[in-house]
């Protein structure tokens, strides 16, 4: 799939700007959490609790609006230091039945460090029935671009993301290992029978899509299965991919960023086999969670994608017709805070995290509304 490059673009660079700041909806705001150190994550569960991890290897639970005074117990040993943490949180599909909730996390050491995925079941404020469904292969000495993000698909699969370590961009082009991939699991771990490179020889069977640099957001469009995912590029080149089984998104072969001292990494942005983004962001936002809003509470952002930026320090509006980005614009602007997080609560309101070491979760409902 080949999409063109679209909404506000640089003619000689082919590549969008930062978002315009708009206007947001008529809104009101309600803060139910602050002092959350570098929150990541925000769950919601079918009995009303929210839950939310902090960086720094502790979950949370907030229970009828009130943040509960003590941590989650029994969480495993995780790797903070760095970009390396607790990440993800969220429940499985069938969470009236079973009671799983997922985690991921960067496990190991300073020399030694890959991502980990759980899953447990909240008993009376602790984490029980621990079992480890994956760990990324091979370990690696970086503390960063650990990906981290968990999406559950429509057929009760897990994707997983997991970065290029930084120092190991190239490995992303390669199938023998798990750098710089989005991984599809089943819900205890096991291989779909009918994921991509399930047959391939040398390939890890595990393996959804290639040549990522560190996704951090993707969704899937319940309207249409659309799978929609972000990633950080270097200095500039942020990508909006749609992503298909077994596709290659071309890092580092094929980006519009440079690298941080200003050299190029490659002199291609397309190459021929290799997926290329829908949306392209330079300077860049520095993409974090992703969601799409569905719901009554704000028609006029219907379908819209929202895109936490930590350095665009706003939610990210992205307007689409079927494929194509008609619009960007930053909102919630005026909060000046790195934004970690944003979800579609069941409410209809959206929720965001901001990243700092006194983080806050954020309630977004409509000015005068019935929320």
């Amino acid at each position: 799939m080949k999409n063109v490059l679209v909404a506000v673009f640089s003619t000689a660079l082919g590549i969008a700007a930062l978002p315009a700041v708009a206007a947001a909806p008529e809104h009101q705001r309600e803060t139910i959490a602050d002092d959350l150190r570098h929150p990541w994550s925000l769950a919601f569960l079918p009995d009303g609790r929210m839950l939310v991890t902090e960086r720094e290897g502790i979950l949370r639970v907030i229970d009828d609006g009130t943040l509960h005074d003590d941590p989650v117990a029994g969480l495993p040993e995780v790797y903070v230091r760095n970009q390396a943490g607790l990440f993800d949180v969220q429940p499985h599909p069938d969470w009236d039945d079973n009671g799983w909730i997922y985690l991921s996390f960067a496990h190991g050491s300073d020399r030694a460090n890959s991502l980990r995925v759980i899953r447990g079941r909240l008993d009376d404020h602790r984490l029980t029935d621990i079992e480890t469904i994956f760990t990324a292969e091979p370990t690696r000495d970086t503390p960063v671009h650990l990906g981290g993000r968990l999406l559950f698909l429509g057929d009760g699969t897990l994707l997983v993301t997991y970065g290029d370590g930084f120092d190991y961009r190239e490995d992303a082009q390669r199938l023998d290992n798990h750098t710089g991939t989005i991984l599809r699991l089943t819900d205890d771990g096991d291989v779909p029978a009918d994921n991509p490179f399930v047959d391939a020889p040398d390939a890890r069977p595990e393996i959804f899509s290639y040549g990522h640099r560190n996704v951090q957001g993707v969704i899937r469009d319940a309207d249409n299965s659309r799978l929609w995912a972000h990633e950080h590029g270097p200095r500039g080149g942020d990508e909006l991919n749609i992503l298909t089984p077994g596709g290659n998104y071309g890092w580092p072969v094929a980006t519009h960023g440079v690298d941080y001292s200003g050299a190029r990494i490659t002199p291609h942005t397309s190459l021929p086999d290799m997926e290329d983004p829908v949306h392209v962001w330079t300077p860049a936002i520095a993409p974090a969670g992703m969601a799409q809003y569905r719901g009554d509470a704000f028609p006029e952002l219907d379908g819209d994608l929202l895109i936490a930026g930590l350095v665009a320090r706003s939610i990210v509006r992205v307007q689409l017709d079927d494929t194509t980005v008609t619009d960007t614009s930053r909102l919630f602007e005026d909060l000046d805070r790195r934004m970690r997080d944003v979800r579609v609560g069941p409410d209809g309101a959206i929720y965001l995290l901001t990243d700092h070491s006194d983080g806050e979760l954020i309630r977004i409902t409509p000015e005068n509304g019935d929320q």
